[in-house]
């Protein structure tokens, strides 16, 4: 994780091995390059990805993740990166075939998850989701359909081992006293919320994040710190994370 610089703060916040990871960003402060972070830091400890990607094409992520120093084109030659384009999802009518869509890509990730498990040295596998927001613009706004969906994802988590990784508009979502936004902060185990500074534009920091890490009143670390607040600035080739004031 020395690439994120800064101490290593988003790695230290995170600490090991959460199974439920919620990305929560706002127009004013995108959070896409968590997920860069999160996607580079799951292939480089070995492991592999599936990622459903609504909200950009492969070519995206490839440039994006190259100049971080990753090889994404690579690792999807390999079998390590199966990337899901789900930006025609689901690619039907309204009502039953939506649900039947949902069934066929949890069919599909649950192939690629059983086929590395079985794998000679297979490591940790994620399932990541670039734009829960997307997912249920997909299924007309069906948000039951969606619930369903993440259900079956989580139960990966614990029964195939794996990990799930998540973003989602928190600016969406503001209004609403319960729904999809609440119902992911209630089953994760790390929520990752990117925000605009309370001071204003500034030149060297782009804004704050904060981290909740549930986990961290587990019995393996009964002293770990459960929030964390810190500033970001987003590079070409990652993001430097520092706390406010340290930054010269």
């Amino acid at each position: 994780m020395e690439e994120y610089g800064g101490g290593n703060l988003l790695s230290e916040a995170m600490g090991s091995g959460p199974r439920v990871v919620v990305v929560e960003d706002c127009v004013e402060a995108p959070a896409a390059f968590v997920l860069h972070l999160l996607l580079k830091r799951a292939l480089a400890g070995g492991g592999a990805v599936a990622l459903l990607a609504l909200a950009q094409p492969f070519s995206h992520y490839d440039r994006v993740l190259r100049k971080m120093g990753c090889n994404l084109s690579l690792h999807r030659k390999n079998g390590r990166l199966h990337f899901f384009d789900l930006q025609a999802f689901p690619g039907g009518p309204k009502g039953g075939a939506i649900s039947d869509a949902f069934f066929r890509l949890y069919g599909d990730i649950q192939r690629v998850v059983d086929a590395n498990r079985i794998a000679e040295h297979a490591g940790q596998f994620t399932v990541m989701i670039d734009d829960v927001s997307l997912l249920e613009v997909a299924a007309h706004g069906s948000v039951d359909d969606v619930l369903d969906f993440l259900h079956y994802c989580v139960t990966l988590t614990s029964e195939m081992n794996c990990s799930l990784v998540v973003l989602i508009h928190e600016d969406i979502y503001s209004s609403e006293g319960v729904g999809l936004l609440l119902h992911l902060r209630y089953i994760a185990d790390l929520v990752i919320r990117a925000a605009p500074l309370s001071t204003g534009l500034a030149i060297d920091v782009h804004g704050q994040l904060s981290v909740v890490n549930k986990s961290a009143s587990s019995e393996q670390r009964p002293k770990a710190q459960k929030v964390w607040n810190f500033h970001f600035k987003v590079k070409e080739n990652g993001a430097d994370f520092f706390y406010p004031g340290s930054r010269h």
